[in-house]
This record gives C-alpha cells, sequence and structure tokens, in this order.
C-alpha cells in the first residue's frame, strides 16, 4: 500500500507552519454553568411537594383531603411556572 501525501501526522505532512496545528480544539458540550433562577426552583420545589404530598395520602389510606391538597400545590406550582416563564432562559 503506497503512502499518500499529507496523511502522516508524526513527519508532520500536510501541516503548514504557524498554521492551525497548534490550535487545540474546543471541546464539545463546554458550556458555562448555569443553575436557573430562583423563581423556577421555587416553582419546581411547589410542584414536587404537592406530588409527594398526594401520593403520600394515596399509600396512607386514601385521605382524600390531603390528595387534593397535594393536587392544588401541584397546580399552584404549575401556574407560577407558567407566569413567570421559567423555560425562556433555556439554552
Amino acid at each position: 500500500m503506497t503512502d499518500q501525501v499529507g496523511t502522516d501526522l508524526r513527519s508532520g505532512a500536510g501541516t503548514d507552519e504557524g498554521g492551525r496545528g497548534d490550535i487545540a480544539p474546543a471541546s464539545p458540550g463546554h458550556f458555562e454553568p448555569f443553575h436557573g433562577r430562583p423563581v423556577s426552583w421555587v416553582a419546581v420545589s411547589i410542584i414536587m411537594l404537592g406530588f409527594l404530598v398526594g401520593g403520600l395520602a394515596l399509600v396512607f389510606g386514601t385521605v382524600w383531603w390531603l390528595f387534593w391538597t397535594g393536587l392544588g400545590l401541584v397546580v399552584i406550582g404549575g401556574l407560577l411556572a407558567m407566569s413567570t416563564d421559567i423555560f425562556e432562559d433555556w439554552y
């Protein structure tokens, strides 16, 4: 098999002096940390608390008033999330 011109990276063939050979490629997926806005954390925490309360209400003997309280928390958290547009800062 014959050696093709410009494919031997060990000998420096195919690279020009001072060209792009000395520039390291950017690492893929390198983003600055983004932790969200505080209102997003509050809205998601309220929704999770509602699911927890509603789920525990079903596990411990089907306490309906506690289940509906959990559902109300989920709705309140969802309305807070929609009204503050928590996905507007999504990349």
